[in-house]
């Protein structure tokens, strides 16, 4: 009995000296007890990267239609639109994983301060990509024309509200725009978590090495 609490104790004072001195990769490779969650899943993994993609080029097909001419408009239009859909979709997706699997710990722990302001930035990216999607849905649905998704004709108004589709059109580009701050923030934070606090926030995101 008396052994086990010395080595329990010369454990602990072993793990304190390597945390406190910066030895991060020491650290983590010290713990007798593995960490089963130390990344996302990768589920969660290739759909947050999918979701990067997809919000690259829905931004980017709204940027650069004006580059294309008119009669290439409906095909920008139907990828913006498809792209919006399928982030909603994954959006959704990933929140129920998320309530289902929490996300693995920080190592080392931030400060509270620092993680409740994550936690405040994870839920305002959630909220805005699956608030936009289904804003630009009730648009393109109000505007009481036909519409493509997918190459597919989706359900219309079979009258025009067009007092509706402007409001719903200026709260979509205030959101969109908003979007372009919280994807910055989010990916500031995520290198400074890395480069200059060296923890692990980054890599939890990224794919496994095989």
């Amino acid at each position: 009995m008396l052994f086990c609490a010395t080595n329990l104790y010369r454990y602990e004072k072993v793990n304190e000296f390597l945390r406190k001195r910066g030895y991060f990769a020491f650290y983590i490779t010290f713990q007798s007890v593995p960490v089963m969650n130390d990344k996302y899943s990768r589920l969660q993994i290739a759909i947050h990267w999918l979701v990067f993609l997809l919000v690259v080029v829905a931004y980017a097909a709204m940027e650069l239609r004006g580059l294309f001419p008119r009669s290439d408009r409906p095909m920008i239009n139907m990828v913006h639109v498809s792209c919006g859909i399928s982030i909603l979709v994954l959006m959704v997706a990933r929140l129920l994983i998320r309530l289902k699997r929490p996300a693995p710990p920080i190592v080392p722990k931030p400060k509270p301060m620092m993680t409740g302001l994550a936690h405040l930035g994870h839920l305002a990216i959630y909220l805005l990509f699956i608030a936009l999607p289904v804003i630009g849905l009730l648009l393109m649905y109000n505007r009481g024309n036909p519409w493509l998704a997918f190459g597919l004709t989706m359900p219309h108004a079979a009258e025009a509200n067009f007092d509706l589709v402007d409001t719903l059109k200026q709260y979509h580009v205030i959101l969109a725009n908003l979007g372009y701050w919280l994807i910055g923030l989010h990916a500031l934070a995520a290198l400074a978590h890395h480069y200059i606090w060296k923890d692990n926030t980054l890599l939890r995101m990224m794919p496994r090495k095989r």
